[in-house]
C-alpha cells in the first residue's frame, strides 16, 4: 500500500440546512435532490468510483431519515456518527476519528457537487496527496466559474500549490470547493468540542503544509432554494436521458 492510498472518506452531513428553508424543515440538505438523485448520493458514489471503501458520515439534524436513506445503499460500506449535539466541522471530524483509520482521509462536505474534468478528482487529489510535505490538501475552484457562487475566495495558491488566506477586504480568484485530504497528526492539539475546521486550515498554514489543487471539472454551490432550482435545470440539460453519476 503506498503512502497515497487513500482508504476512509468522511461526508460532512449533520448541518441544520438553515439557508435552504423551507425545503429543509423535514428533509436534511444532503437529502435534497438533483437530477432525482440525492446530493450526499453523488458525493458517496464519486468516493465509491475513486476505490475508496470505506465511509462516515456524521449526523445530527434529522438524523434517523439520513441514516435509513444511506442504509439502503449497497455499497461503499459506510459508518455513522451521530453527534450529541452540533459540533461543527472541526469537532465532527474528531469526533469521528476513531471510525477513520489510522492514516490520512477524505473529507466532503454533504452538500458538495461537483463534476469531474479530464480526470477523476478525487484519484487526482490521491495522486498529488504528498503526506511527507503536506498536513492537508484542499481542492480548489476558481471564484468566477463556481456556479451559484457570489463570493471573494477564500485562498491565495501559490506557485506549488501552498496556500495562504485571501487577505482581508481583498478578492482572491480561488474558493475552497468543500473536498479535502487530511493527515490526522492536525487534530493532535484539539480536544473534543464545537470547533471549525478553518482552525485545522490555520495550523496548516502556520506549519507551511496547507496546500491545495485547482478543480479542472465544474461545481455547483447549493446553497438556497433558486441555486438548487438552477442547478437542478443545468443536470437535467446536460444530462438530459442519462442517470448521471
Amino acid at each position: 500500500m503506498s503512502n497515497n492510498t487513500i482508504t476512509h472518506a468522511m461526508v460532512l452531513a449533520a448541518g441544520l440546512g438553515e439557508r435552504m428553508r423551507p425545503l429543509t424543515d423535514n428533509t436534511p440538505k444532503p437529502m435534497l435532490h438533483i437530477n432525482g438523485r440525492a446530493l450526499i448520493d453523488y458525493a458517496i458514489d464519486r468516493v465509491e468510483d475513486a476505490g475508496i471503501p470505506n465511509v462516515v458520515v456524521n449526523t445530527f439534524y434529522l438524523a434517523e431519515k439520513l441514516e435509513d436513506h444511506l442504509s439502503k445503499r449497497q455499497s461503499p460500506k459506510i459508518n455513522f456518527s451521530r453527534e450529541p449535539e452540533r459540533l461543527e466541522t472541526g469537532g465532527g471530524v474528531l469526533h469521528a476519528r476513531k471510525l477513520l483509520g489510522e492514516g490520512p482521509f477524505l473529507v466532503i462536505n454533504g452538500d458538495a457537487l461537483w463534476l469531474n474534468g479530464p480526470d477523476d478528482t478525487l484519484k487526482r487529489m490521491q495522486r498529488i496527496w504528498n503526506p511527507d510535505t503536506m498536513d492537508a490538501l484542499l481542492l480548489m475552484h476558481s471564484t468566477v466559474e463556481a456556479y451559484g457562487y457570489s463570493g471573494r475566495g477564500d485562498f491565495l495558491v501559490g506557485p506549488r500549490g501552498k496556500l495562504t488566506r485571501r487577505p482581508e477586504n481583498e478578492i482572491c480568484p480561488y474558493m475552497f470547493a468543500g473536498i479535502q485530504i487530511l493527515h490526522p497528526r492536525l487534530f493532535s492539539d484539539f480536544e473534543d468540542g464545537k470547533f471549525s475546521l478553518n482552525k485545522i486550515y490555520d495550523k496548516g498554514i502556520e506549519n507551511n503544509r496547507l496546500y491545495g489543487i485547482v478543480h479542472d471539472g465544474e461545481w455547483f454551490h447549493v446553497g438556497t432554494p433558486e441555486a438548487l432550482e438552477e442547478i437542478e435545470a443545468f443536470m437535467k440539460e446536460r444530462y438530459a436521458g442519462v442517470q448521471h453519476r
